[in-house]
């Protein structure tokens, strides 16, 4: 069965591609995948790898975990799932026809 870890430090030079290369020294790599900014298009530092077994993903972990991949020390760890959030409550969040008057400051 199938491990998802965890990277995070990663490099803004890091690409899926040389994180999918990195961690195929410690076995098969389902998936790599940095995590984008919508916005800036950048890298946001992590991403999450994902390993065809338990063996190979802690391999994985004992051979990344505080090492350095494109000169930054990474942390890699097995993935945790998504914690449920409650819903946002702020002015982005609201949707048409919700908001003030607009323009001016709030205070």
């Amino acid at each position: 069965m199938a491990k998802k870890l965890y990277v995070g430090g990663l490099s803004f030079n890091t690409t899926n591609d040389t994180l999918a290369a990195a961690f195929a020294q410690a076995g098969t790599v389902v998936s790599a995948v940095v995590i984008i900014d919508k916005f800036s298009g950048k890298s946001k530092g992590f991403g999450f790898v994902e390993m065809s077994s338990d063996e190979e993903a802690n391999a994985a972990i004992a051979l990344w975990n505080e090492k350095e991949l494109d000169g930054r020390t990474v942390k890699v760890n097995e993935a945790r799932p998504m914690e449920e959030r409650p819903p946002r409550n702020d002015n982005y969040s609201r949707g048409p026809s919700q908001g003030g008057y607009g323009g001016g400051s709030r205070y």
